[in-house]
């Protein structure tokens, strides 16, 4: 088992061809990972360590690349991209694997919709980690028609704006398809109300970066749930704060009292 470079499975839902992989001891407690906008199941959680540090601690690790991303088919019609939809992927993937409930953790756009997969199918989510986005969950994280303009632009040269820029120089690093991110990015940012949040009630640990000016606040989105802690993750912005060591350390802090 490689566990830098895991293999890739595939299986199908809503017409779709999905990748993800599967690695750690059958039997032991599974965790699903939901990777962010632009990202892929590799980037994400392969590359900044994750997949080692939890099948180390011992978990079983399953990771989906979203439609729209890395191995899996790529729509390029923005009604393919509600949460709602997407979220019902990572649902299919638990039944095709026949895991009736994991931990879920998403990052960014992965954590919005882990929230949504949560809504819809409770008795399946054990609990809730959730990165990189805060109270702009419910809020909303700004402006991002700029950003589907810099994923359309024909070249990196005549995007000037600033997180344009970022998200674009990301896409052309991962090699994405750039018309269906921007197809998804149309769409994928539908909010959740304050009463969804607060309807929550699995155990839910919230990781945003001090220097992150995408996420909103951790604490505001903590405050309207049942159930849910807030740590910061110090000096990191939104890209840097994925792989940190003190999320990877709250997160295993906070799986071993519950598996404990």
């Amino acid at each position: 088992m490689n566990l830098n470079a895991p293999a890739f499975s595939l299986f199908y839902h809503d017409g779709l061809q999905l990748a993800y992989f599967d690695v750690g001891e059958r039997d032991a407690p599974p965790v699903l990972l939901i990777h962010g906008f632009a990202s892929t199941a590799s980037v994400n959680w392969v590359h900044p360590g994750w997949v080692k540090t939890l099948v180390e601690a011992g978990y079983r690790v399953i990771a989906i690349d979203n439609r729209g991303h890395g191995a899996s088919d790529k729509p390029h019609d923005s009604d393919a991209y509600f949460p709602p939809e997407m979220a019902e992927d990572s649902r299919a993937l638990l039944d095709h694997l026949g895991i009736e409930q994991a931990h879920v953790m998403g990052y960014s756009m992965g954590a919005r919709l882990s929230v949504f997969l949560t809504l819809a199918h409770p008795e399946r989510v054990r609990s809730l980690v959730l990165g990189g986005l805060g109270i702009g969950m419910i809020e909303g994280v700004g402006d991002w028609d700029p950003i589907a303009a810099a994923l359309l632009a024909p070249q990196l040269s005549d995007v000037t704006h600033e997180r344009g820029r970022m998200f674009r120089i990301f896409a052309d690093q991962t090699r994405s398809d750039r018309f269906a991110l921007a197809a998804c990015i149309e769409t994928s940012r539908q909010l959740v109300t304050p009463e969804e949040v607060a309807s929550v009630r699995q155990p839910t640990l919230i990781a945003v970066g001090t220097k992150d000016d995408i996420a909103g606040s951790g604490q505001a989105l903590a405050d309207l749930m049942p159930d849910a802690h807030a740590i910061d993750i110090p000096n990191r912005d939104h890209m840097l704060a994925v792989g940190d060591k003190v999320f990877k350390s709250a997160v295993l802090d906070f799986y071993g009292r519950l598996d404990g």
